[in-house]
This record gives C-alpha cells, structure tokens and sequence, in this order.
C-alpha cells in the first residue's frame, strides 16, 4: 500500500511540474503585445465522495475519468485577452470574434497591391525627361525619362471633390517638413493641430515638393496604406521610399503636369 502511495505521489510531482512549466509558458507569454489567446482548458469538476481535488487524483481512476472527460469533449478552446497589465483574462466568445475581425481589419495589414510599386514602364507621352506626370485616374506618377521610358510610382490623390488638374512647377523641396493645416482644412476639420513639426508621425512623411504658389505638395506619408485610393485633400501622397527616391531625382523648377 506505501508502494502504491510513493509512486502515486511521484506521478503527481511529475504532473505538477507540467503544470509549472505550461504557467512559466504562458507568463512568458504574457510579455509579448495584447492580443487573444487559445488555450485548451478543462471544465471545471465536481468533487466526488472522496474528496476531490488531490485526494481524488491520487485514489481515483484518473485513466478512465480522463479518457471520459475527452470523450465527452469537455477541452475545449477558451479564449483569453492579454490585459494592458500582461493578466490573461478569458471573455466571451462573441467578444474573441469581434476582436479577431478588428485585428483583421487594421489598415496598417493590408498588403500594397505590386502594380503601385516603384517601377520603369515604356511611356509615349511628348513631355521631356525629367518631367512628373501624374495620372490622377490611374493613381500612379511618372517621373519621364530619356528613351520612352518612365519611372512609375503608386500615389494616393484627392478624395471626390479635391482632385484637380493643371499644370505647376516645383517651388521648393523640403526634408521632415513641417506641417501647418491651412484654414480651409481647420474650418472642416478643427481637431487637427494647428502646426506639428517634422518626424515620422508627421502626415507630410519624409519629404515634400511644393507646386508652384498653392497649397498642393508632392509629399510622403505615415499611412502607406492609403496609397492606390482617393484619400487627399488635393496633395500627391507617396510612400516614404518612393517620395525619397523622388525628391533626389528631380530639382526646383521641375514641370509638374496633373491630369
């Protein structure tokens, strides 16, 4: 009967040091960003006339209780939200699918389609090398070169009601520009700041060329995801890379024809 108890005892050391490493597994777990969890957990048992708990464990017919327990499907997924403070909380169904579907959902995840990447493509327009085409319709920019050929970037342009067209030149390029909303843009929009200096959180991105006496630049972007859509006020959007590769191919004075 001691026999019987030891190796007992030494099955549960054994299962409780599982259960000590799935904890660290899942602490360690817990330092990684918020997010939803899968588990597979056990619903909960009731205690039998011997007492439940360790006492059943070390006594009971845990084989075939285990054996029923799957068999009856009782593991089942159990989602857990990581709180702000690394707790795994579990929340309802419902509220894991909604969160999935949101996560799912976020712009920043949405792939760049490959034909709005930077590339060389013939072109048979007239304009002369070293002119920007931008073909708002088409949402892309054409900076000419010699020979019928033409770098091509993806743009983002004006949202219905600020596309617009002409003809304008460069009149300066900038760095990390700084950005001031004109007042236009603050009578329809008076959350926005009211000056916010260069940097990557910046909605002018990395670089900006200004057309002519307007308020219209050629500039980059914090949200790359915008580009292939309507999304403007009348500004030529850009991803970063692609605004920088542009800014050190063109000068001041540079034609800029919108159509």
């Amino acid at each position: 009967m001691f026999k019987r108890i030891s190796l007992a005892l030494l099955g549960s050391a054994s299962f409780l040091g599982a259960g000590i490493d799935r904890a660290v597994a899942i602490d360690a777990a817990a330092l990684s960003e918020p997010s939803v969890i899968y588990a597979s957990q056990p619903a909960v048992r009731t205690a039998s006339n011997m007492g439940g708990g360790f006492i059943e464990f070390l006594f009971g017919d845990s084989g075939s209780q285990g054996q029923s327990y799957q068999r009856q499907g009782v593991y089942q997924q159990q989602p857990y939200y990581r709180s702000p403070r690394q707790e795994l909380l579990p929340i309802d169904p419902q509220q894991g699918m909604m969160r999935q579907q949101q996560e799912a959902s976020e712009p920043a995840q949405r792939p760049i389609d490959p034909k709005y990447e930077k590339q060389v493509v013939e072109y048979t327009g007239k304009e002369n090398a070293g002119t920007i085409v931008v073909d708002t319709p088409n949402k892309f920019l054409f900076l000419v070169q010699a020979n019928g050929k033409a770098l091509r970037y993806g743009i983002g342009v004006g949202r219905p009601g600020f596309t617009w067209s002409g003809v304008k030149t460069i009149s300066a390029k900038k760095e990390w520009p700084d950005w001031t909303p004109p007042a236009e843009m603050l009578a329809r929009r008076p959350d926005l700041p009211r000056h916010m200096e260069g940097g990557p959180e910046n909605p002018l991105g990395a670089r900006a060329m200004y057309l002519g006496s307007s308020l219209y630049r050629i500039h980059g972007s914090n949200e790359p995801w915008t580009i292939g859509t309507n999304v403007s006020s009348g500004c030529i959007r850009m991803r970063n890379d692609d605004v920088i590769d542009l800014f050190g191919r063109v000068r001041v004075g540079a034609k800029v024809v919108v159509i």
